[in-house]
C-alpha cells in the first residue's frame, strides 16, 4: 500500500494535534447510468496531444457503455476543442465541458471535470499521457473490485521520452498525481474533491488530505502509462502555484501549511547539482518558494499560461 509507514504516521500525528476541515471544494453527485470508469482530462489547446490519449481510449477492450471521457477545456473553450471531443463521439461516450471561470485554476477545473463525471471509479489523466495497455481500463476495474479496501491505484509511470545526452527519464514511477491516478469515488466524495484555488499541484495537497484521513493507494506495476518526464524552462509556472499556494494559508493551521510548503519546495536544493534531473526538480522547488515570497511580500498575482 501506497500511503502506509513514516509520512502517514506523521501526516497523521499532526493532524490530531493541529485539526482542521479535510474537505475540499467539489461537490460529487453519486455514481450513475452504470458507468464504472470515469476518465477525466483538462487540457487547453495541444490537440495533437490530446488525441493521442483519446486514440488511447478508444482503443480500450471495455465495453463503451461501462466507461466515459470527461474533457474539460480551460479559459471557457474552443470551437477545435469542442471539435476534437465530438469526432470521438462515434466511438467514446463523450463529454466535452468548457470551463466557465477560475481560469488557470486546475484545483477548480479538475473539481469541473469530476462534478460532471458518472464513474465508480475516477481516473484523472493529463492530456499528454499515453496509454498503450488496451485492456488498461478493464485491468483497473479487476483491480479495484478484488481489492475492496483499496481507496486509490497508482499506475507505473515512464517516460515517453528521455532526455538521452542528460540521462534523464523519469524520478518518480508511482507518484499519485493527475497525469494517471484513479481513485474510487466515494473517497473523492468523502474528501470534497481538489481545493479549487489551487494553480497547481492541487494532486500533492489532495494526496496530503488523503493520507491524513487514513485512505490506502496501491502502487501497480501491472499498469503502465507514459508522461513526459518533468521539465522546467522557466520559472512562471512554479512562481504561479508558489504564489497560489501562499493564499491559500487560511485553510490550514500554519504547521500544516509549513509542511505542505515544505513538501511542494523540498527539491529546491537540487537545483545545486550537476544532474539534470536534479536540476529539473530543483527549478521548480526553487520556483515554488519565489512564488510564496512574492506572495508574502503582497506582490502581484503570477500567472504562467
Amino acid at each position: 500500500m501506497a500511503n502506509n509507514g513514516f509520512r502517514a504516521t506523521v501526516l497523521q500525528g499532526l493532524y490530531r494535534v493541529f485539526p482542521f476541515n479535510l474537505s475540499g471544494d467539489c461537490v460529487v453527485n453519486l455514481a450513475s447510468d452504470g458507468i464504472r470508469i470515469s476518465c477525466v482530462i483538462n487540457f487547453y489547446g495541444r490537440l495533437d496531444l490530446l488525441s493521442g490519449i483519446l486514440h488511447s481510449l478508444a482503443d480500450q477492450t471495455m465495453p463503451i457503455d461501462r466507461f466515459e471521457v470527461v474533457l474539460v477545456e480551460d479559459r471557457g473553450g474552443t470551437e477545435d476543442g469542442k471539435r476534437c471531443a465530438e469526432s470521438f463521439s462515434s466511438v467514446l461516450q463523450m463529454r466535452y465541458i468548457p470551463l466557465d471561470g477560475n481560469f488557470g485554476k486546475m484545483g477548480y477545473s479538475r473539481n469541473t471535470g469530476l462534478a460532471g463525471s458518472r464513474g465508480e471509479i475516477v481516473l484523472f489523466l493529463d492530456d499528454d499521457t499515453v496509454i498503450l495497455q488496451k485492456d488498461f481500463l478493464e485491468s483497473l476495474d479487476r483491480i479495484f473490485l478484488s481489492n475492496p479496501a483499496v481507496d486509490a491505484v497508482a499506475p507505473w509511470g515512464r517516460a515517453s521520452y528521455a532526455l538521452l545526452v542528460d540521462r534523464y527519464d523519469y524520478h518518480d514511477p508511482f507518484f499519485m498525481t493527475s497525469r494517471c491516478t484513479a481513485y474510487r469515488r466515494s473517497v473523492l466524495a468523502s474528501l470534497g474533491g481538489f481545493v479549487s484555488d489551487f494553480v497547481g499541484q492541487e494532486d500533492v495537497e489532495f494526496v496530503t488530505r488523503f493520507t491524513i484521513a487514513g485512505k490506502s493507494a496501491m502502487n501497480c506495476g501491472e499498469l503502465a502509462y507514459f508522461h513526459p518526464p518533468m521539465l522546467v524552462p522557466n520559472l512562471r509556472k512554479p512562481k504561479a502555484v508558489g504564489y497560489s499556494f501562499y493564499g491559500l494559508k487560511h485553510r490550514y493551521p500554519f504547521a500544516i501549511w509549513v509542511l505542505l510548503l515544505a513538501n511542494c519546495a523540498r527539491h529546491a536544493p537540487l537545483l545545486l547539482l550537476p544532474i539534470r534531473r536534479f536540476r529539473e526538480q530543483g527549478r521548480f522547488g526553487f520556483g515554488f518558494l519565489c512564488g510564496v515570497i512574492e506572495g508574502v511580500r503582497g506582490g502581484e498575482a503570477q500567472y504562467y499560461s
